[in-house]
C-alpha cells in the first residue's frame, strides 16, 4: 500500500472526507514537506480515525483544543479520534503520519481490545499527546516499523502495521486512559464546544456572523465562547472568522481565476474589496492580485 501525499478533502464542517486506507485495512500512511508559508499549513480539521504524527526533519507546531505541541526531528505525537487539529512548520519540516481506524486494532466494537483498552483511550480527555523519554524512543521504533512496512507493501505488511500500532495504543492507554473514578475532563467538553462553533463558522462565514451567533452554536455565553477560542486556538472568535474568510478567498482566487477581487471579497463576507485586500496582505504578505499572479504559470 503506497504512501500518499498529505492533502485534505473537507466538508462544510471541517470533517475530512478522504478515506484512510480501505474497509478491509483502514490505515493509510502520508509523507509530505511543509514550510511556514500560510498556504502550506494544514488547516483545522478532524476525522474519526486516530493519527500518529512523526517529524522526520525540521520542526512543526501542532494545535488542538488542548495545549499546543511543538515537535522536533525524531519526535512523535498522537492525535485522538474526532479531535480538531491544525499544524504548521516552524519554519520547515518533513512530516510522516499514520491515520488509522480504532477498528484496525480492536477487530470489532465488542472485542476485549475495544472494551478494555481502545474505547477508554479515545473517550479520555486527551486531544493531542507528545511522547517523551523512553516512551518516545520506543514508540518511534514501532512507528517506523509500521510506516516502513506500509511503504514497502511487502507480503504480510498488515501484520507488522497492526502489531506496531497496537503496541503504541497500549502505551497511550497506560499513560492517558482515565481511571474509573476520574471525572470527565474539561478539555473534552471544550473540544466538543469548539467543534460546534467552528462548524457554524465554516458553514456561515460569508454571512453577518457575530460572537453571539458563534456562542449560540454551542449553547454557551459570549464570554465562555471567547474563553474557549483563546484557550484552544489562541485567537478570538472574530480573529478566527477573519482568517478563515481570507483563506477561503485565497482558495477562490486560484480555483476561479475569472472572478474579480470585488466578487471574491463579497463572497467571503468582506464589506469592501479594500478591507479584503488589507486583511489578505496581513496574512499572506501580498495583495490578492499579486497572490493570484504568482500562482499562475508563466506564459511563453
Amino acid at each position: 500500500m503506497p504512501l500518499r501525499e498529505c492533502g485534505l478533502n473537507l466538508n462544510r464542517v471541517s470533517m475530512e472526507l478522504q478515506p484512510h486506507g480501505s474497509a478491509e485495512f483502514p490505515c493509510a500512511g502520508y509523507s509530505s514537506s511543509h514550510t511556514d508559508r500560510p498556504e502550506d499549513a494544514i488547516p483545522w480539521h478532524w476525522h474519526e480515525e486516530m493519527e500518529l504524527v512523526y517529524i522526520a526533519r525540521g520542526r512543526m507546531d501542532v494545535k488542538t483544543p488542548g495545549k499546543p505541541l511543538t515537535l522536533g526531528q525524531g519526535e512523535l505525537a498522537a492525535i485522538n479520534s474526532n479531535t480538531l487539529h491544525f499544524a504548521s512548520a516552524a519554519p520547515e519540516c518533513e512530516l510522516h503520519s499514520l491515520v488509522f481506524s480504532p477498528a484496525l486494532i480492536t477487530g470489532g466494537g465488542q472485542s476485549v481490545f475495544a472494551r478494555k483498552y481502545i474505547q477508554p483511550l479515545i473517550s479520555s480527555a486527551f486531544s493531542g499527546y507528545k511522547l517523551s523519554g523512553e516512551d518516545a524512543r520506543q514508540a518511534a521504533v514501532w512507528f517506523s516499523a509500521a510506516f516502513d512496512a506500509l511503504a514497502q507493501d511487502s507480503p504480510g505488511f498488515e501484520f507488522i502495521v497492526r502489531e506496531s500500532l497496537s503496541r503504541i495504543c497500549l502505551l497511550l492507554y497506560e499513560r492517558l486512559a482515565p481511571k474509573p473514578s476520574d471525572p470527565a475532563g474539561a478539555a473534552g467538553r471544550d473540544g466538543l464546544r469548539m467543534r460546534k462553533m467552528l462548524d457554524y463558522i465554516h458553514g456561515s462565514f460569508n454571512g453577518n456572523v457575530s460572537v453571539s451567533d458563534i456562542a449560540a452554536a454551542a449553547s454557551i455565553s459570549e464570554r465562555e465562547c471567547i474563553r474557549c477560542f483563546h484557550k484552544s486556538l489562541g485567537v478570538s472568535p472574530i480573529q478566527y472568522l477573519i482568517k478563515y474568510r481570507v483563506m477561503q478567498g485565497a482558495k477562490m482566487l486560484l480555483e476561479q481565476p475569472s472572478s474579480s477581487i470585488s466578487e471574491t471579497a463579497a463572497y467571503c463576507g468582506f464589506d469592501s474589496p479594500s478591507n479584503f485586500s488589507k486583511m489578505f496582505r496581513r496574512f499572506y504578505g501580498r495583495t490578492p492580485r499579486e497572490y493570484r499572479s504568482s500562482a499562475q504559470p508563466d506564459q511563453g
